[in-house]
């Protein structure tokens, strides 16, 4: 079926990118395959995950369908072309219908994109997985892809205003080799392997990423471990 929306929307986000300089920094799309269904699994720090995310299939050219919170596809904005682009609406409390359209998309040969923290991590490290990325690639028979991106949180994330300007923002992105999920294992394992995967990609990105805090006004996107200000995982949870 002809692609007439999700292609142009790809191009005019790079395009922005380019406008504003953000450096991406990309490596390992190599392994996002060329044809058939996957699960791309990655972390998430801010609200344009998804178009960073998706732009790691683009060397391959291939189209990841995103699995988002059902309020995304109600904006007046967004919501029709979350819908054009065939992403995958989540009502939280009836996630059965959004699963096994995620699995019809995986069987077809589609790459569905997950982010399962389910929310933004607002201490920028990595919270506990949800099991469903394994499970769906267990039964479609497919392989999980982990990504991690770094630097996204700095351009919009929760709790902070848009930075939205030309402020040479670099975004580090990295892409780990394909992996398999037996239906012989408990899919509580395969995920726990995979966040294993993501965290060792994700500081493999934060090694490499290019800039630091300008000073204790600028550290609010760094985790307080790397000696940042953003609240630890235990200050998010007391918060909330």
């Amino acid at each position: 079926m002809a692609e007439f929306v999700y292609p142009p929307v790809i191009g005019a986000a790079h395009t922005l990118f380019k406008a504003l300089d953000v450096r991406i920094d990309m490596k390992g799309a190599e392994n996002i395959p060329r044809k058939g269904g996957a699960v791309l699994v990655s972390n998430h720090v801010g609200y344009l995950d998804f178009i960073f995310a998706g732009l790691t299939a683009r060397p391959s050219k291939r189209l990841v369908r995103f699995m988002a919170k059902e309020s995304v596809f109600r904006h007046k904005v967004s919501g029709p072309l979350m819908r054009a682009m065939k992403h995958i609406p989540v009502d939280r409390t009836q996630g059965e219908a959004a699963y096994q359209l995620a699995l019809d998309s995986l069987r077809g040969g589609e790459i569905i994109g997950v982010f399962p923290e389910a929310t933004i991590s607002q201490s920028f490290t990595l919270k506990s997985f949800k099991s469903g990325a394994a499970r769906m690639a267990q039964e479609a028979g497919v392989p999980l892809i982990p990504v991690a991106l770094w630097g996204t949180q700095r351009m919009w994330t929760k709790g902070h205003p848009k930075d939205l300007r030309r402020s040479h923002i670099p975004v580090t992105m990295r892409v780990g080799e394909p992996m398999e999920a037996p239906t012989d294992q408990f899919a509580g394992a395969i995920t726990r392997r995979v966040r294993e995967r993501v965290q060792e990609l994700l500081e493999a990105a934060q090694r490499a990423y290019p800039t630091k805090p300008k000073g204790p006004e600028d550290s609010w996107w760094l985790p307080a471990h790397l000696g940042g200000t953003a609240p630890t995982p235990a200050q998010v949870r007391e918060a909330g």
